[in-house]
């Protein structure tokens, strides 16, 4: 039972320790709790596992009463249930290689301390989120990743890139929030409650519900469900908030494996499977998320293919595999969605990592124009990094091909229009990662050398601190997808959303009620899914051509890679002259940094610059203070010419000055006698 206070609560501790006392016991210090903190909270997620995933097993741990307001209380609680756990292990397993990785990545910086601390701070947050029992709890965690996130992207404050892209990260996302924020607000009007239990419990209740939004009578979990996704969308950068995840990229290397491959960018999967109970009757807004990550996943895919930052081609990776998790959820895979999470998780934060190898053997160079010709040089970083290719490419037997299969079997089984769209969106997105993913690797290790003289000298394979590390993930990235499959593959549907309520606690549930649950489903009843929308059963039945045309596409786009970037060089500069239009639309992202710009950063800055000079500068201060002071001093100025030092004319001022007093006085006396004549008259009317 005490499992889950460990895996939570020892992230916080490491940073509190680090934070407050590493400036007195040094870096090795910072460094040691901090590592030791995440190790040991992975250690416990690991035994929950099995605990409370293959010992069916799932409880709530109570930590305190929060606050008290009338008859609404809110509790701070640590739910552990198949969902929380899955996403701990995850967390705290990709945290842990991050953490060590960093004692060697950050070896010459300044501030190890500080960076160790804000690493342990994120991951708190990101463990708080997924352990929450009610939404002001989600909120809580949900914020605090944020927060983290802005330190982290903008820990080398003094690059002014990097300063920029916190606070376009920070802002962006606080966009999507307020969807969180009126999604949360609008469920207790609906609910009566923030707390899980109470509104997964009730859904079936509210089904005909209707909400007054903005004058309109919309459908209430729908409303909910659309304004939660909202918030999806921000944190896991879906198309048209996802302008932030590139720029995160001037972050050190672990901060990007740490944000775009296990934790802050998922956040939005799960919610929406944590709420899976109310998305399930809201067919709407399922069809929104279907149809918004499907293209997210083709438009992240197409400017991955142009990139030359090694490290923003692996972002906008993230994001195209991010619209594979998010049109998944939209055909009811729940469990599709959460597999690929978790094998992303591991390839994803292997290729950042292994990326940060290459950066840190090629002098913190990223343009890949100027590399090439090392991989006999760091031969260990170079077989990670085909690993990682190799798993998110989707080639049989690595891990992405046994997650990302299972999405797309499972858009075709849903036999919808949104279903099969997405379908073919993820096929295309498929050539396209198979393609950059071997561009990369080619452009990165093979040809010629690019780099100086200089530089080449001093390519060297990474210590052994930061190569252990990307070993582990490499193990999860090859073994995480055939062995977890049967588990996430297992279908999943309920009977009576009423029963979705909360397991009850450990102690109560019998060894033969264990063992009939772990036989049939991997969830229990942490993802709801209703018979009807059950497509990871159907996916198993598909036609044999669905189930082969992503591998066969993904063999195409290597094979596209090779013939472009090793055996007919002239092939990229001959297409890219062909398709200039559509070339440039790609490197330029489609344009929606320029759009955005255009559109709301200069539209609020003009507006800011108006009410600035104009608002504030003229009318307030011009009127006001400055006014006021103004006219006393263009009075003081008149008065002083008559300081002359003659007496005569101080007496003759004083004469006018007695004058204008006496007349004053005489005025305002005849006025007072009239207003009494006036007064009694009045009374007597």
């Amino acid at each position: 039972m005490m499992l889950g206070y460990f895996a939570v609560f020892t992230p916080l501790v490491a940073f509190l320790l680090a934070g407050l006392l590493g400036g007195k016991f040094g870096d090795k210090f910072s460094q040691f709790v901090t590592c030791a903190g995440v190790l040991t909270a992975a250690a416990a997620s690991v035994k929950l596992f099995f605990t409370v995933i293959l010992g069916s097993n799932p409880h709530t741990l109570p930590v305190m009463t929060w606050f008290t307001s009338g008859d609404f209380t809110v509790d701070w609680a640590i739910r552990v249930d198949q969902l929380s756990v899955i996403m701990m292990c995850v967390i705290n397993i990709v945290s842990s290689c991050v953490h060590v990785y960093s004692v060697g990545y950050m070896s010459h910086d300044d501030s190890k301390s500080r960076f160790m601390a804000y690493l342990s701070l994120f991951t708190f947050a990101m463990l708080m989120l997924v352990s929450a029992d009610n939404l002001l709890q989600l909120f809580f965690g949900w914020e605090g990743v944020g927060l983290a996130s802005y330190l982290l992207i903008g820990f080398w404050y003094h690059k002014d890139s990097a300063t920029a892209a916190s606070i376009k990260a920070f802002v962006v996302n606080r966009v999507g929030d307020l969807g969180l924020l009126l999604g949360m607000f609008t469920t207790f009007i609906v609910f009566g409650t923030i707390q899980f239990d109470g509104i997964f419990g009730s859904v079936t209740a509210h089904t005909a519900d209707t909400f007054n939004f903005f004058g309109y009578h919309v459908h209430a979990l729908t409303l909910i469900c659309l304004l939660l996704f909202v918030g999806a969308v921000g944190k896991s950068a879906q198309l048209g908030l996802h302008t932030w995840l590139p720029d995160a990229m001037e972050g050190p290397t672990p901060v990007s494996a740490l944000i775009h491959a296990a934790t802050m960018v998922t956040a939005g999967v799960f919610l929406v499977s944590r709420f899976s109970p109310v998305f399930e009757y809201a067919p709407v807004a399922l069809m929104v998320v279907c149809v918004l990550g499907a293209c997210t996943a083709f438009v992240a895919a197409t400017i991955g293919m142009t990139q030359f930052d090694i490290k923003r081609v692996i972002a906008y990776s993230t994001m195209s595999q991010l619209g594979y998790m998010f049109f998944a959820l939209g055909v009811s895979a729940y469990s599709a969605a959460m597999f690929h999470l978790v094998t992303h998780a591991f390839f994803k934060a292997l290729l950042f990592l292994g990326a940060g190898s290459v950066i840190h053997a090629m002098s913190d160079e990223q343009d890949m124009r100027k590399m090439g010709g090392i991989w006999k040089k760091i031969p260990v970083t170079y077989a990670m990094m085909w690993i990682g290719s190799l798993a998110l490419a989707g080639v049989p037997f690595f891990a992405g091909y046994y997650s990302k299969d299972l999405i797309l079997e499972s858009e075709w089984a849903s036999n919808s229009a949104v279903g099969h769209f997405a379908y073919y969106m993820g096929i295309a997105a498929a050539l396209m990662t198979a393609f950059y993913s071997w561009r990369l690797i080619i452009m990165t290790f093979h040809g010629k050398p690019r780099a100086d003289h200089h530089t080449m000298e001093h390519v060297h394979e990474s210590p052994a601190v930061m190569i252990v590390p990307l070993v582990v993930l490499a193990i999860g990235a090859i073994f995480s997808g055939s062995t977890l499959y049967e588990g996430f593959s297992k279908p999943k549907h309920s009977e009576a959303v009423a029963a979705v309520g909360h397991e009850q606690p450990a102690e109560t549930v019998d060894a033969d009620s264990a063992s009939h649950m772990n036989k049939e489903d991997f969830f229990g009843k942490s993802i709801v899914v209703l018979p009807e929308h059950d497509t990871v059963a159907k996916a198993h039945h598909v036609e044999q051509w669905v189930k082969l045309l992503p591998t066969v596409v993904g063999m195409i786009g290597i094979f596209l890679a090779y013939l472009a970037y090793m055996f007919i060089p002239s092939i990229p500069a001959t297409v890219v002259k062909i398709f200039k239009p559509l070339h440039t639309l790609f490197f330029r992202k489609w344009f929606f940094d320029e759009i955005y710009n255009v559109v709301f950063v200069k539209t609020a800055k003009c507006l800011g610059e108006f009410f600035w000079k104009r608002g504030d500068g003229q009318m307030i201060d011009g009127l006001g203070p400055n006014g006021v002071a103004l006219v006393s001093q263009k009075i003081s100025g008149v008065l002083s010419k008559f300081q002359t030092g003659f007496v005569f004319q101080y007496a003759f001022m004083m004469m006018i000055g007695l004058v204008l007093l006496v007349t004053w006085v005489a005025q305002a006396m005849g006025l007072f006698e009239m207003i009494s004549q006036i007064l009694p008259n009045l009374d007597a009317r």
